[in-house]
This record gives structure tokens, C-alpha cells and sequence, in this order.
């Protein structure tokens, strides 16, 4: 009986040690997949999946413009597989043809979402016939404020634009260069982008954004998956949903492809393919209908939907069919969305307020010249679709314990920017650190526009800089001028930390404006960027 016991020990242990091993040596492989903002609420599938598959899955969210050029460093990229909301951004970034068994995991609607009181009052409950023409009159009326994502920094948002040239097209077969010469096409868009309130870089931010100030928004274009979950979060606190309103012209589909970016690790390309079966298996399929994406072999049905998720009190739509514009030739798309940026898009004004404190001597001053150089540059701006229109006014404020002189750049004129970019490069760190009093000087730059009725004509924003905690006894100030300037809360203010920044003190800032605050960690040039497709 003893040597069975001690038999049954030496077993236990022996057992109990190859398990530790097992642990202890790790996933077999590592998957780095880069995705876009609308699959968040998709990672824990991904995240279970790896822990029962021994693969370490690791997911990075972008803006559709940075997953392109991630795509575009080729064998470079810090990327294994890539999960766009649309196939067209994989068609733009990947030169090399790298990616490889790229399929539709999901398909999700651009729509738009509108308070469901005021689609009542605008007789739209119901209705199966209303047009991109009928939402731009009503918006135009000022019926509801209207919120989008860029159209060159979010797929959702260049998504509904294109649809948007399809319809004021006059709904051609196929979008061509011809359409997008039109003048008339040219102004019909225009002025249905000059009824945007507020953008953003991210459907899923827009979304979050939302949700957590219904006050503040009445209406969203964003996919039918990102309105049902705001929709269920709204509800949850009580609040009133949106109503989602199909466009019967103009209408996109996000495919949602994932794609593998081949480097030759056989290894990760078998994890990889395990975790698209995976994904495209029945019960994994019914999980996504369960989180309102369509899914299944058709992807637009959604048959088996559950109508306790898919309402149709909100809007949903499972019965009507599903006909998407028809994505037009790659060329066409970039020279749409280098139209929307440079021409057509609703201006931007932009108050940069920039920290040149003491302790932004060095290597932090040198690059923040670099990053603003590169914004201020045409052409190197234009590799993110961030290139200034003819319309955008660009304030430059530098600050350290008391804001500097401002300099202002009405346009796009090569010229005027090269100068502000020389004031930039001229700047000199010194002194103390008073984010609040450069705050109260941004909304001085902006009061003009507020008093001649033309503010609200740009998406107008503050992009707020700095590297420290900044002294706090002009903060009481700041927010008075804030609630009292009678536009400051309307006034996005889009924080970047950097260095040892207090981050506490810009989430203030960013949370009281409908702002996002971008943590620099040690690439402020992106950063900087990433605030600036907010607007």
C-alpha cells in the first residue's frame, strides 16, 4: 500500500511537471493582427480562440489611412495579418501583393442613425424610400446635428462619401474620374459635407462619443453594428436610441476582410488560416449575428438573427435587400479621397497649442518641429491624407508659463505654410508650463469667428501639446471661459501627452469638450497626426 501511494505521488509530480513545462514554454506562435476600431467588441473571440489554440494573438486598432500604410511597408510591417473594415484599403496599401487569403469575415452597412423623436417628427419612421438627397435637406434645415467620421481617416467615413458621389451622381453604374470632375457632382457633395457638426478618426470613438454624451449629438453616419451597440448602451441608462435610416440610394457595405500579409513564416500562416476557419465556423458566425454583424454565406440576410438584438423598434432592417454602390476602380477611390480632403470636405480651423517649456529643451522641441513640419508640408502631409484645403485657417499658439504670439495661415498657399513652418522651427523652449492660460488664449483666437456667425462654417478644434503638469492656478479661469465664451464646450480640444505629461489634466480638458486625448509615448509626429483627422 505505501509503494502504490508513493507510486501514485511520483506519478502526480511527474504529471504535474510536464503541465508546468507546457506552461511555461509559452504559445507556439505569435499572431500580430491589426484591425479597425469597429471589431473591439470581436477581440475577446480572437483572444479565447489563441488561449485554446497555444497562439499568442495580439491586436493593434488603427485608422484605415495608417492600416494602409502599414500594408504598404511590405515585409516590413510589424503586422502578421490584417482585419480592415473594407477590402478597398487593402486594395490601396498593398503594392507589394503581400496579403494573401484575405476573405469577408462580416459585412455591416454604413447607415445613418438619427434620434428616434426627431425621425418621427420628420415622418421617417417606417419608411423605406428616403434618400441621401432627403438626410442632406433635413440636415441642411438644421434639423439635427450630423456627426461622421473622416472620409480619409475611417472607413466608415469614406464609406458614406463615396456613397454620397454615387447618389449625387445620379446613381451611375460604376463611379469614374468623370464623376469626380463634375462640378456639379463637386457642390452637390460640398454641401452635404458642410452639414457635418462633428468628425472623428474612429467609428468606434464617434460611437463611444456618443453614447456617453446623447446631449450633444442627434445624429451619426456609422456602421448598423456600431448603432445597434450604441443603441443597447443608451437604452441601458435610460436614454433615448437612434433610429437607423438605410439609404435607398448610395448605400455601402464594410466587407470586413481578414487578410494574411505573407513573410514567409509557415507556422503563423497555419495559425493564421486555423483562426479564419475558426472565425467562419457556425457557432463563431451565429456569436457575430448575436453581436449585431451580419454574418453567414450570405452575410446580408442575417437569417437566424436574434430580434431581441436586432430591434426592429430601431430601425433594423433584415427583410429589405441589401444592394451596395459598387466599389469603384482603385484609382478612382484615391482620387476621390484626395477630392474630399482637398476640396470638398468641410474646413478645418485648427488652434495648435504647443508646449515650449524648459523642459521641452532637446530632443522633445526638435521633435515637435519635425512632427508640426511635416503637417505643415503639402506633400508630406498628403501620404496621410491630412493635406490642407483652400478653406482651413491653421493657428499656431506656442505657450510655456504664459501663451506666445499666435501666428494664423488662412489656406492652403505653399508659401504661407513654409512660413509657419520656419516660426516653428524658430521657437525656443523656456520657462514654466500654463496649459490653462494657453486654453483661454486658443478660445481668444477662436472669438472672432464666434461674434461674425462663421465658427460653426469649419469643424473647428484645439489641439493642445505638452510634455509636463502645468501649473494649476489659472485652471478656474479656464473653465469659466470654457462655460462662459458661449461656444468653448462645442469646441473639440484634442490633448496630446507627451513626456511626463499629467495625463489627469488633459483627460479634464478632452472630456469637458468631446475631445479624445493621444498618448505621444515616442512617435509625437503620430500623434499629432492622429489628432488632426479628428477635424
Amino acid at each position: 500500500m505505501k509503494r502504490f501511494f508513493l507510486v501514485a505521488v511520483a506519478l502526480v509530480l511527474v504529471v504535474g511537471a510536464i503541465l508546468l513545462v507546457g506552461r511555461s514554454s509559452g504559445p507556439k506562435t505569435t499572431l500580430h493582427i491589426v484591425s479597425g476600431s469597429e471589431n473591439k467588441a470581436l477581440e475577446p473571440i480572437v483572444r479565447d480562440w489563441g488561449a485554446d489554440n497555444g497562439v499568442l494573438v495580439d491586436v493593434s486598432y488603427l485608422g484605415s489611412v495608417d492600416i494602409a500604410r502599414a500594408l504598404s511597408e511590405g515585409g516590413n510591417s510589424e503586422f502578421d495579418a490584417v482585419w480592415p473594415a473594407s477590402s478597398l484599403w487593402i486594395e490601396l496599401g498593398d503594392t507589394s501583393k503581400l496579403v494573401k487569403h484575405d476573405t469577408s469575415i462580416l459585412r455591416s452597412p454604413v447607415v445613418l442613425g438619427i434620434k428616434k423623436s426627431i425621425a418621427t417628427d420628420l415622418g421617417w419612421i417606417g419608411r423605406k424610400d428616403i434618400t441621401v438627397e432627403e438626410i442632406q435637406a433635413a440636415a441642411r434645415s438644421d434639423v439635427f446635428r450630423l456627426a461622421m467620421t473622416s472620409a480619409t481617416q475611417s472607413n466608415s467615413g469614406a464609406s458614406a462619401y463615396l456613397g454620397f458621389l454615387y447618389a449625387l451622381s445620379g446613381n451611375p453604374d460604376v463611379l469614374t474620374a468623370e464623376h469626380l470632375a463634375d462640378p456639379e457632382v463637386q457642390e452637390r457633395v460640398r454641401d452635404l459635407l458642410a452639414q457635418i457638426d462633428r468628425s472623428s478618426g474612429s467609428s468606434g470613438w464617434l460611437k463611444d462619443s456618443l453614447v456617453e454624451n446623447p446631449v450633444r449629438f442627434d445624429a451619426m453616419f456609422n456602421y448598423e453594428a456600431l448603432m445597434i451597440e450604441a443603441n443597447q448602451a443608451l437604452e441601458e441608462v435610460g436614454q433615448e436610441p437612434l433610429y437607423i435610416i438605410y439609404p435607398t440610394n448610395g448605400l455601402s457595405v464594410a466587407d470586413s476582410p481578414l487578410g494574411y500579409i505573407n513573410k514567409g513564416d509557415a507556422a503563423k500562416e497555419e495559425a493564421f488560416l486555423k483562426l479564419q476557419e475558426h472565425l467562419l465556423s457556425g457557432d463563431v458566425q451565429d456569436t457575430l449575428l448575436a453581436l449585431g454583424r451580419r454574418a453567414g454565406l450570405l452575410g446580408l440576410s442575417a437569417d437566424r438573427a436574434d430580434p431581441a438584438v436586432w430591434r426592429k423598434e430601431w430601425g433594423v432592417d433584415l427583410e429589405r435587400s441589401i444592394a451596395p454602390v459598387p466599389a469603384p476602380a482603385s484609382a478612382v477611390i484615391g482620387e476621390a479621397l484626395t477630392l474630399y480632403q482637398t476640396e470638398l470636405r468641410k474646413p478645418s480651423l485648427t488652434v495648435w497649442v504647443l508646449d515650449v517649456s524648459g523642459s521641452m529643451e532637446g530632443e522633445p522641441l526638435a521633435e515637435l518641429k519635425t512632427a508640426m513640419g511635416l503637417l505643415l508640408d503639402p506633400d508630406a502631409s498628403a501620404v496621410n491624407l491630412l493635406q490642407p484645403s483652400s478653406r482651413d485657417v491653421t493657428i499656431i499658439l506656442p505657450f510655456n508659463h504664459k501663451p506666445g504670439a499666435p501666428l494664423m495661415v488662412s489656406g492652403s498657399k505653399p508659401s504661407d505654410l513654409s512660413e509657419a513652418s520656419r516660426y516653428v522651427d524658430r521657437l525656443a523652449a523656456d520657462g514654466g508650463t500654463d496649459l490653462y492660460m494657453a486654453v483661454v488664449a486658443a478660445l481668444k483666437e477662436l472669438r472672432p469667428y464666434a461674434e461674425d456667425g462663421t465658427l460653426f462654417d469649419y469643424l473647428p478644434a484645439i489641439v493642445a501639446m505638452t510634455d509636463g503638469a502645468s501649473e494649476t492656478v489659472n485652471r478656474p479661469a479656464m473653465l469659466r471661459a470654457l462655460q462662459q465664451s458661449g461656444f468653448g464646450l462645442d469646441v473639440p480640444i484634442h490633448s496630446i501627452a507627451f513626456g511626463n505629461a499629467d495625463t489627469a489634466q488633459l483627460n479634464e480638458l478632452s472630456d469637458a469638450t468631446i475631445g479624445r486625448m493621444f498618448t505621444a509615448g515616442d512617435d509625437l509626429a503620430k500623434s499629432l497626426r492622429s489628432a488632426k483627422g479628428y477635424n
